[in-house]
């Protein structure tokens, strides 16, 4: 008899993702749903507070569906009048380091909506973490219109060529709905401390 799958507890979410309003409309319904999901779940979302993009689209529905929502966000962005308005909570802090070790500290997984530099910055950053020991939750990649797939191709690229090695390929999951990305956060293992013993080729 197998054994069932042990479920994560989850109570608070860190979901990175676009401020851009150019976008396609299939990035904001995939926003949108992962936002009425993760209120439906009771999960917490905790984000970079943007009042605009796929940010502004995630907290909006988490918000709308009675959900709770936490937005990090640094004092000049604030000062810039950047910020969502009508989150649960708002915490400002000094720069962007603190924004994202704060967001990932909350957080009892991750996952990355598209995005331009800054979003793909805090994937890598997370997964090296990860890499490190440093973050042992899940990370999930929700790849909406395959938008990571060249990310996710030069991933397995850097393991073929031995920059990375092959168990650092199960640091991150990757979904294609938003459905699928809520039922990872339950379903995928913790990270084992122990791995950072093999964080050097």
């Amino acid at each position: 008899m197998m054994n069932p799958i042990k479920m994560n507890l989850i109570n608070k979410v860190c979901v990175y993702s676009a401020s851009s309003t150019q976008i396609d409309e299939t990035y904001f319904e995939a926003a949108r749903a992962l936002g009425k999901l993760l209120a439906e779940k009771g999960i917490c979302l905790v984000n970079g507070a943007g009042k605009m993009g796929l940010m502004a689209a995630v907290t909006d529905a988490v918000m709308q569906h009675g959900g709770k929502a936490i937005g990090v966000i640094p004092q000049f962005m604030v000062e810039q009048g950047w910020h969502h308005q009508g989150m649960s909570q708002l915490m400002v802090v000094s720069d962007m380091h603190e924004r994202k070790q704060t967001m990932t500290r909350l957080s009892d997984a991750v996952i990355a909506l598209p995005g331009g530099c800054g979003t793909l910055e805090e994937l890598l950053e997370v997964i090296t973490w990860k890499q490190l020991g440093l973050y042992l939750n899940p990370i999930i990649v929700l790849n909406t219109k395959g938008y990571f797939n060249p990310l996710l191709e030069m991933m397995r690229h850097a393991v073929d060529e031995h920059f990375m090695r092959l168990q650092h390929a199960d640091i991150w999951r990757v979904a294609q709905t938003p459905e699928e990305a809520v039922e990872m956060l339950f379903t995928t293992p913790k990270w084992d401390p122990s791995v950072r013993k093999f964080a050097a080729i």
